[in-house]
């Protein structure tokens, strides 16, 4: 039996078939079953920060197997060190506090109950975000296709348009949240509406709403800020955090600012694995691999230098740029997204398609000079590729 057959008669059939086993990973490559190497601008969905098999990650990861687990009955010291530099980069600071959980659908349920504390109805999300597929966090994704098959779902949450008309109309005393992603990755990497986090944050404080801030995909440097919030200037009352502050491992966190630190109360929520010393301990070494190198900046410089490259490669299917940093949506003139992932593939180029109109980047924050240049080459191939297929002899 092959891998696939492997697959098929093993795991639940949530994903579709796989394209390629994958049995290793080296700075910014991975490495099949068949020895074939790839380019990866994927990064486990933006997941893997520092790429593969970091000296850093190794590092934690070997020196933290003395202590893997101990609930949360007990505090460690990563736990706490994470703690500690998730309120500083954050900007929380003291008054601050942090929830660890497993995953980003896991911080969004810890920020779905942190609204419900306040004793107010109704959630407010945007149409086409995206959350987490868990019951609640699919409740505030805006994607319909997503939530029906589920329904019922959460109730009193409005999905409304991205414009601070919409929301204007929408927010009043009866709120409880207004939970948005600063860029929508899941959408196609679009940003929102110029000012309109500040707005967001005028309006919520005007009706005493929480402001949260899904950035488990674009935190941790990947827009060229720690936090994609912090280029606006505001100050949100929580933030979701997961992906890329783990560079690999399972972790989430409900970062919480001022008052809406003392909303969850004891009892009111928790969890097995969320903050163990394993998870947080690379964690840790993950954020501060990413200061001691200056990769936020890289992530600004790297992603303005691929964007340039981009620009300049002369093909019909490229209509848009989007995006921030190393986070970067190609729009396309047709529907060829999956055409264009499936043939990158063939060419050693990992990339993904979030929808079909749009190629998303999302890269170790790592990259450099030799990895855009390979990643040009190969791109601009690829797209020759779909837009002059070769015919076959049926056609």
């Amino acid at each position: 039996m092959t891998w696939k057959d492997d697959y098929a008669h093993r795991i639940m059939n949530t994903f579709g078939m796989p394209k390629r086993e994958l049995v290793r990973g080296e700075g910014c490559a991975v490495f099949d079953s068949d020895g074939k190497r790839y380019l990866d601008f994927l990064a486990g969905i933006a997941v893997n920060s520092l790429g593969h098999n970091h000296p850093a990650v190794v590092g934690a990861l070997t020196s933290q197997a003395h202590l893997l687990h101990v609930s949360n009955f007990f505090a460690t010291e990563p736990q706490l060190a994470l703690a500690e530099r998730l309120l500083r980069i954050t900007g929380a600071g003291d008054e601050g506090r942090v929830f660890f959980a497993n995953s980003g659908t896991e911080a969004n349920e810890a920020a779905i109950k942190l609204a419900r504390r306040t004793g107010r109805p109704r959630v407010l999300s945007l149409m086409d975000s995206f959350h987490g597929r868990s019951l609640g966090a699919l409740s505030i994704t805006g994607k319909a296709s997503l939530r029906e098959p589920f329904e019922p779902l959460l109730p009193n949450v409005e999905h409304i348009d991205s414009t601070i008309e919409a929301l204007a109309a929408a927010i009043g005393p009866d709120v409880a949240a207004l939970i948005v992603e600063p860029i929508k990755g899941e959408a196609g990497v679009h940003e929102l509406p110029a000012r309109y986090l500040q707005a967001a944050r005028e309006l919520t404080t005007q009706h005493g709403v929480l402001l949260i801030l899904d950035e488990i995909q674009t935190g941790a440097g990947r827009t060229g800020d720690w936090f994609a919030f912090q280029q606006s200037g505001i100050v949100p009352d929580a933030v979701t955090l997961a992906k890329g502050i783990g560079g690999g491992v399972p972790i989430g966190a409900l970062v919480t600012f001022g008052a809406a630190s003392t909303l969850l109360q004891p009892g009111q929520h928790g969890t097995t694995f969320g903050g163990n010393p394993l998870v947080c301990a690379v964690s840790n070494a993950v954020l501060a691999q990413i200061e001691a190198d200056d990769l936020v900046a890289n992530a600004a410089q790297r992603g303005a230098e691929l964007r340039s490259e981009l620009a300049r490669i002369d093909s019909p299917l490229i209509t848009e740029l989007r995006g921030r940093g190393l986070l970067i949506g190609i729009g396309l003139a047709e529907p060829v997204a999956a055409e264009i992932v499936a043939t990158a593939l063939e060419h050693g180029l990992i990339v993904n398609a979030p929808n079909e109109f749009t190629v998303r980047l999302v890269p170790p924050l790592i990259i450099g000079d030799d990895e855009i240049a390979e990643f040009i080459e190969t791109f601009s191939a690829v797209l020759t590729a779909v837009a002059n297929p070769v015919p076959t002899e049926a056609s």
